[in-house]
């Protein structure tokens, strides 16, 4: 079905916004051909591929453009497709919370430097209605007064305490795994913040497992399987390294020996993983030993991504628990066949692992522009296809909009009426430039910009209901279908 107005109204131009001018992009890129080629650098090509930009209104928190934001987004929704099979529960927990939760958990006294303090509301507080309930469970809310100070959360740690401490939990329910996407902020100096490696407000792929003594090296072997699959498909197998960081020499929390076991456990899980390691003495975090991903940039610079860290204290901090029977065996990760030891039951203390597989998705989106150098895997790439006309007659451009509307999935075949109500889109991204300009100049630079796939639409594809791909002609549905699958497949 084609349709004049909007085919007249598309001819005036390419149908997307632009950041960047495409002669001057062009002609930049076309001057620096034969000059020598600087080491990627993801600030630069993140601006030539209009992904992110930075201000000085907010610094060390990147604005993600269109093409930015895709690139994110699918990054995000990988892992959630992968939270399915390692069998975590995506949670959604607030943005700020009272200093009294961040003392709880010690990170005002071990983190206070790096943490955004919020004030909150100092006129005087709202006389409480009367009633029989002070929320809608029928329970009574602590009295804290409103002008009490806030802090900005620079991790999610204590709101999943939080939750895992909401209910009552048996042994049989354990392992417990939650995954958060919320945006973190931490105060970083100003002369440390660099593009997207080095940023005050971040993305983390956080997760958190709560899981009995006797879990803990299964949970961390599994977990770095996560990271082994999921590096594999970003084309990072090979170019990452482990690394164990012990306790500190100060600044942490619990005792010797509960450090000395902690690390002892992440080395049996270490050396099950069959990958080599090292040790970073002293370089744990205040709370517990862990294992760092780390990654080099383009300048050989290193960066860590993913992590494995376990945790003894928050779960006292927390005071959380699960019922189990032997429990003293049980706390020690031991089990018992004795009748009377099993027939008693007790409250027994969690262990937590923190783990990122992406870590900052930030700092991983930077390491992957430059390691793709511009050039994106088709299912990672924000500019996946684009129709090119070869004129602007009114059947050929509204074929291409047909074609269009088929790839994004507002149609489910040519020729149909758009359908009333909610759509179920593809999620493919397709850009179109109808312009009045030579086919080849459009091709050219379609090329330069990083399409996967260039589409045209010709006379010949309008009588046969086609579009061509290079010396390729399907159906619209038939290139849908195609590029869904490689989307699907991670290609």
């Amino acid at each position: 079905m084609i349709r004049p107005r909007a085919a007249i109204q598309a001819a005036r131009g390419i149908s997307r916004a632009r950041w960047t001018c495409p002669s001057c992009l062009w002609r930049r890129q076309y001057s620096q051909k034969h000059q020598k080629r600087e080491p990627p650098d993801h600030r630069k090509l993140g601006l030539q591929q209009e992904l992110f930009i930075n201000s000085a209104y907010s610094p060390g928190s990147p604005i993600f453009l269109p093409n930015g934001a895709r690139i994110f987004n699918r990054l995000v929704d990988f892992l959630r497709k992968q939270y399915v099979r390692y069998g975590f529960q995506e949670v959604i927990t607030p943005t700020i919370y009272k200093k009294a939760l961040w003392a709880k958990s010690g990170h005002l006294e071990n983190y206070a430097d790096d943490m955004y303090a919020v004030t909150g509301n100092t006129g005087s507080p709202k006389k409480k209605s009367s009633g029989c309930c002070a929320n809608d469970h029928g329970t009574a809310e602590p009295d804290l007064e409103v002008d009490e100070e806030y802090g900005l959360k620079p991790m999610n740690c204590p709101g999943h305490c939080l939750i895992f401490a909401s209910k009552v939990h048996s042994y049989r329910e354990l392992p417990v795994r939650y995954a958060d996407f919320s945006p973190l902020h931490r105060n970083e100096i100003s002369g440390a913040l660099s593009g997207l490696t080095r940023v005050r407000r971040f993305h983390q792929d956080d997760g958190h497992i709560f899981c009995r003594p006797s879990q803990v090296e299964q949970e961390i072997t599994k977990t770095l399987d996560f990271v082994k699959a999921v590096y594999s498909v970003l084309r990072l197998g090979v170019g990452y390294r482990l690394a164990l960081s012990t306790r500190p020499n100060d600044h942490f929390i619990g005792t010797e020996d509960e450090w000395n076991r902690a690390e002892d456990q992440l080395k049996r899980a270490l050396d099950s993983s069959g990958m080599e390691w090292s040790v970073n003495e002293g370089d744990g975090a205040f709370y517990g030993p862990k294992i760092d991903i780390v990654i080099k940039d383009s300048d050989g610079k290193e960066h860590q991504t993913a992590t494995i860290q376990l945790d003894f204290q928050l779960p006292k901090r927390f005071e959380l628990e699960y019922q189990a029977p032997a429990p003293e065996y049980e706390a020690r990760g031991e089990t018992t066949s004795d009748p009377a030891l099993l027939a008693e039951y007790g409250p027994v203390r969690p262990v937590m692992i923190h783990r990122a597989v992406l870590g900052s998705v930030e700092r991983l989106m930077a390491l992957l522009i430059e390691s793709y150098d511009g050039k994106w895997p088709f299912w990672l790439n924000p500019r996946q296809a684009i129709i090119l006309t070869v004129n602007t007659s009114r059947p050929v451009l509204g074929w291409a909009e047909e074609v269009r509307d088929v790839l994004l999935g507002l149609k489910k075949e040519a020729g149909q009426t758009s359908p009333e109500g909610p759509v179920n889109p593809t999620g493919l991204a397709v850009d179109a430039d109808y312009s009045a300009r030579p086919l080849g100049s459009k091709i050219r630079e379609a090329r330069l910009s990083g399409y996967s796939h260039i589409l045209v639409v010709g006379e010949e594809d309008v009588k046969n209901a086609q579009v061509s791909l290079g010396k390729e002609r399907m159906s619209p549905m038939e290139m849908r279908d195609r590029m869904r699958n490689m989307a699907d497949a991670f290609e």
